[in-house]
């Protein structure tokens, strides 16, 4: 279908060029803007990051795939203090589930507070991370919803989601993606498993298995 007024349609896609506003994007895990994932990232990257050394770096890889942010949390802190621990997480986040994280997860992203924490709840269950940006949006500004974005992901429906949505996943890779839609529709997370399993490490599995549902 023709714009009705084709000269306004250009002149709005030039400004939005021009402006790089983003296109919207179904992806359900918050676009990380540099952000390290700690399950996916390399030795080489890790050591780049704040307070992270040679042993350290090792006990991550040994230990990865963490379960949540708790569990990776607990083994840093073996090492670093709560003021270390603050300047890495502004480098390194294993992202949180918003619709079943827990309080003590949500208080482990840097600058949340009690009231916040409550607005995350609030608005449970999530079914997409617009519907995050558009109610945390609702007490701060673009550019702190897009920083809290970093920390989180919304579930993805496994049977119906998008290539675009699946390949949000960090680490997701074109194998991947293949290896996730080949068996669809999937009937149970058992058969996820063994699907899966087929195409990557045991490891791998648990590690993807956080990011998805199955309706």
């Amino acid at each position: 279908m023709k714009p009705s007024n084709p000269k306004l349609f250009i002149g709005l896609l030039m400004t939005a060029l021009y402006l790089n506003i983003p296109s919207p994007s179904v992806a359900q895990v918050g676009r990380h803007q540099g952000m390290a994932e700690p399950n996916v990232a390399d030795e080489k990257e890790l050591l780049k990051l704040p307070h992270l050394n040679s042993v350290i770096v090792k006990g991550i890889l040994e230990r990865r795939p963490f379960a949540n942010i708790v569990d990776l949390n607990k083994f840093l802190s073996q090492s670093l203090d709560n003021r270390q621990l603050s300047e890495l997480y502004t480098k390194m986040f294993l992202h949180i589930n918003l619709n079943t994280a827990t309080r003590e997860e949500i208080m482990l992203i840097l600058g949340m507070g009690n009231r916040m924490v409550r607005e995350f709840l609030e608005y449970r269950p999530y079914t997409a991370i617009t519907q995050f940006r558009k109610e945390i949006g609702k007490y701060v500004d673009d550019r702190e919803v897009a920083r809290l974005e970093q920390y989180v992901f919304v579930p993805i429906n496994l049977n119906t989601a998008s290539d675009e949505t699946l390949l949000s996943i960090p680490g997701a890779t074109p194998q991947l993606l293949r290896a996730l839609k080949d068996p669809r529709p999937y009937k149970n997370i058992e058969q996820f498993h063994r699907e899966i399993a087929k195409s990557v490490s045991a490891k791998e599995v648990v590690r993807i298995e956080r990011y998805f549902t199955i309706n």
